[in-house]
């Protein structure tokens, strides 16, 4: 039973760390209009304010490795979170475009480092106890991005003042990374073995596999959010009611897929898991595209939903047992996918039209099957961590 409760009070811990970064994103996202009215951004200027969170965390993971070795996963995910808590001041207060444009920048760099640190802190436990978590603890993220949504829309009904709706979003904040603190682990798993005559050497090919994976599953799910509603809207002339039952439907099943995928990876293993995912999502979406029509159009989405919803997190899971290199190429490879994804579709679509650039994704699917088949599945009993000292 203590063994039950020690898990127990982890995992939430744990989670707690996932829902507070999608709760923090989603609260100034959801302010952007807010932003842009206040600093008189034109719309080009917003789009270079976005990019520079994205560019923030994207250069980070040389400083995230060096931070993970110096403080380790528990220390750094505090930091981090407390970073974007300060963040959120920040933007509620920032005078000009500028000075957005910095602290947006450091947002950026705080994501990276709790990316990494959470899901090498999700690793660890599963390590530790012998019990899959990982798919349930990214739900969590899901479920701080709605969470956040759902308390912008009721305080924006209460007064438009985004220094009060970051107050209140900064407290619950707070609130989470105080909660979480005591119940961290104050261990990771141990790092890959090196050449103690070499200072550097390049990254194992499986290291590598798991980066390109990573880079090709965030580009298939992020496009289900950028591209879906004007798929509906210019491909199968759905209605405007319509159109944002694209995302629902995306996010619906990912994040319900999301809680029961650890009994899958108990049942059939990782790599099988992320296999047919994989799989999943790039026939589902074929179909969809092939048949045309609303309903295969949405039922194709389903499909990618359910089938990359436990991809993310089987990756991050092997990374992790693979060392904090190859867990923070990883993360690096899912903020360059979530980058360059976009841009790459609407480039193929401005050239042969929406249809094929939605095609790009179904490729992208399965470059992640190709990606994974090969590799040799980093084994969860090699790297498993003895239980810690009062456990």
């Amino acid at each position: 039973m203590a063994r039950t409760s020690d898990f127990r009070r982890s995992q939430l811990a744990i989670a707690a760390l996932f829902c507070s970064l999608g709760f923090q994103y989603s609260t100034w996202a959801a302010r952007i209009p807010a932003l842009a009215d206040r600093l008189g951004l034109t719309a080009a200027e917003v789009g270079v304010l976005l990019l520079a969170a994205g560019v923030g965390a994207a250069v980070s993971f040389p400083l995230v490795a060096k931070l993970m070795a110096a403080l380790g996963s528990r220390r750094l995910a505090v930091g981090a979170a407390l970073a974007l808590t300060a963040a959120l001041a920040g933007l509620a207060v920032v005078p000009n475009y500028p000075a957005a444009l910095v602290v947006l920048f450091a947002d950026g760099i705080a994501v990276g480092c709790l990316n990494v640190a959470m899901n090498a802190q999700g690793a660890a436990l599963e390590a530790a106890f012998e019990r899959t978590t990982m798919a349930k603890l990214h739900a969590m993220f899901s479920g701080g991005i709605l969470a956040a949504a759902l308390i912008a829309s009721g305080v924006t009904a209460l007064t438009e003042s985004v220094p009060v709706h970051f107050a209140v979003a900064g407290a619950l904040l707070l609130v989470l990374v105080v909660a979480a603190r005591p119940a961290l682990l104050d261990h990771d798993l141990p790092a890959a073995p090196k050449d103690p005559g070499r200072r550097w050497a390049l990254p194992s090919r499986l290291t590598v596999g798991l980066g390109l994976a990573m880079f090709f599953a965030t580009i298939t799910e992020g496009a289900m959010t950028d591209w879906s509603a004007l798929y509906l809207e210019k491909v199968v002339h759905a209605a405007p009611h319509v159109l944002p039952l694209g995302i629902a439907v995306t996010s619906a099943t990912m994040v319900t897929a999301r809680l029961f995928a650890d009994g899958w990876r108990e049942r059939w293993g990782d790599k099988r898991v992320v296999l047919t995912g994989g799989t999943l999502a790039g026939a589902g979406l074929a179909v969809a595209l092939v048949t045309g029509g609303v309903a295969p159009a949405l039922a194709g989405f389903a499909c990618v939903g359910l089938g990359m919803a436990a991809v993310s997190p089987c990756l991050y899971v092997a990374a992790a047992r693979e060392g904090s290199t190859a867990l923070t190429m990883a993360a690096a490879m899912s903020t360059t996918g979530l980058l360059a994804g976009p841009p790459v579709i609407g480039f193929v679509a401005e050239g042969s039209g929406l249809v094929r650039g939605m095609g790009a994704v179904v490729l992208t699917a399965w470059l992640v099957v190709l990606c994974v088949a090969p590799m040799r599945w980093p084994s969860r009993a090699a790297t498993r961590e003895p239980e810690p000292s009062g456990a």
